[in-house]
């Protein structure tokens, strides 16, 4: 078509102009993922350090349990309130939960301090749960039950046990506290038992909304 003669320049033609950038790459989910790697690098460390007592001071051991618990606990609260939440971030973060957790019980049962039934235990949970979620209830998002949620959260509480008790605080690792200790890790795997039976049997009680 003609353009009028006293019709103005296009504005991309206009001197100093630059054309608008496209939008600009969402990079906020980097922050709540950036927090998950952070618990995944310490996996390592702290697999060794439950293994071997001397592999890290007990200041130390402290510190990154401290920085394995806040980074599971703001990483959901960041991608959260970034509306960011995916369910490839939910997958990236439990599953780093689980390796940070096994790993370091299973150091601890090699340092006889838990029972090593209870890695084992929660190797065959955590894959009944990713299965079950993506291939027998055919969700994208994992699907959680009440009693795996909580069993989530108290895997790390023999962990903490035995940083408080390498840094003196109780009567120390050959103390009284090994025995408390040892008595958690039988709880956990009693619960952990009752979590598998739970998510087996629940195709039996019918369908059933997933707690948010």
């Amino acid at each position: 078509r003609r353009i009028p003669a006293h019709s103005p320049p296009p504005a991309a033609s206009l001197p100093g102009h630059h054309a608008a950038a496209g939008p600009a790459r969402p990079v906020r989910p980097v922050i709540a993922n950036l927090l998950t790697t952070i618990r995944l690098l310490l996996v390592v460390p702290a697999t060794l350090a439950f293994a071997r007592s001397e592999f890290m001071s007990p200041l130390l051991l402290a510190t990154v349990l401290t920085v394995a618990i806040a980074t599971d606990y703001f990483d959901g609260i960041v991608a959260r309130s970034r509306n960011t939440a995916s369910p490839r971030g939910q997958l990236f973060d439990h599953t780093t939960d689980f390796l940070f957790v096994t790993c370091g019980l299973g150091g601890a049962a090699l340092a006889g301090q838990v029972t090593p039934a209870l890695p084992c235990l929660i190797v065959v949970a955590f894959s009944q749960y990713v299965l079950d979620s993506h291939f027998f209830y055919r969700e994208k998002r994992l699907r959680m039950s009440f009693l795996g949620r909580w069993n989530g959260i108290l895997y790390f509480v023999p962990l903490v046990m035995i940083g408080l008790s390498r840094l003196g605080m109780f009567e120390g690792e050959n103390g009284m506290l090994t025995t408390p200790i040892l008595l958690v890790s039988y709880v956990l795997l009693l619960s952990t038992a009752a979590s598998i039976v739970d998510r087996a049997i629940a195709p039996l009680r019918g369908p059933r909304r997933s707690p948010a």
